[in-house]
Order: C-alpha cells, then structure tokens, then sequence
C-alpha cells in the first residue's frame, strides 16, 4: 500500500494505530513505514498477498512496486524484508521496481536501482518536493508546474540512469 498515516487513520478503527502528524506527505509512509518495527507485521500480510497472487493464483506478471524510498539504505533494507518474506528479486520473474518520486531518487539514481528492476516515475510528488510547495495549498498550487526545469532535470537524470543500466523506466 502507498497509504499516507492520515489515509490509514481515515479507515474504520485507524485512527487508533496511526500517528498524529502534522504533514503527512513527509511523515510515516513508504520504505521506512514497510521496514518499521511498528508496521512490520502489517507489511508481512502485504507479502502475504503477493505471494498468494503470486504462486497459488499463478499470476506471476505480478510485480511489486515500493514507494517513497527516502535513502539508499532504505532500498537496500526494503529488498532485504521482501526477500525474508520469500519475495526474492528475480526468483520465479519478481520483478521489483521503485516509485521515484523524491529528488534524491533521482540525484542517487544509479544507486537505488541497484537494488531495483527499475522505476515509475511519480511526477506529482517529484513536483512538490522539488519545487518546495504543498500541492494541496490553494495558497501555492498555482506554483505547481510539472514543466519546471527543475522537475524536468531530476526527471531526465532518472531516466537516464535507468537508460544506461538497462532498467525499466515508465510514468
């Protein structure tokens, strides 16, 4: 899941687990969230999923795809917790790509895919991170442009470093 601490907390009885946080869009979500002692457990019944559609329903065009990848470390311990969870990269197909959507997925590019069969590219989130404003904000989303050279250049060095190492690269 790519749920948001508010968004869990908004289903019935999450207000109870969820964190009260201020900004939400920069807090408890993604690969940190997935390899948090607090959310681990949770995580491991997403894996569970996986593996069912996986390997009991044979869909094994089934691939995983993990959002919010803050740091190189964080790729490495995801990919780590899928793999003690029997969700190898590689193994039977998995094939497992990341969200980039955060400016130092795509400045540590070569890095993070690594650990990676590639990335999807999260331009609305890329967006608000690299230019600094809350999309939400009716004060500054007009400020929000996906065409800022800025965005495109971040894009572009992603793009690239999937490019050169022969990854998968989509939007």
């Amino acid at each position: 899941s790519d749920f948001k601490s508010n968004e869990y907390a908004n289903l019935v009885g999450g207000e109870r687990y969820e964190p009260d946080e201020e900004n939400p869009m920069l807090g408890f979500r993604g690969a940190g969230r997935y390899v948090s002692d607090s959310f681990r457990d949770c995580f491991a019944l997403e894996c569970e999923a996986v593996k069912r559609v996986r390997n009991d329903m044979g869909l094994t065009n089934v691939e995983i795809m993990i959002p919010f990848v803050r740091t190189v470390d964080q790729a490495k311990a995801v990919v780590e917790e899928l793999a003690r969870q029997g969700l190898k990269r590689g193994e039977n197909g998995l094939k497992i790509i990341m969200m980039c959507e955060i400016p130092s997925n795509a400045l540590l590019a070569e890095q993070f895919l690594e650990y990676f069969d590639g990335f999807s590219i999260g331009s609305n989130d890329m967006t608000q991170l690299a230019l600094g404003l809350d999309r939400d904000s009716g004060v500054v989303s007009e400020l929000f442009d996906e065409r800022n050279d800025a965005v495109k250049a971040l894009l572009s060095m992603a793009i690239r470093a999937a490019k050169k190492q022969g990854k998968y690269v989509g939007i």
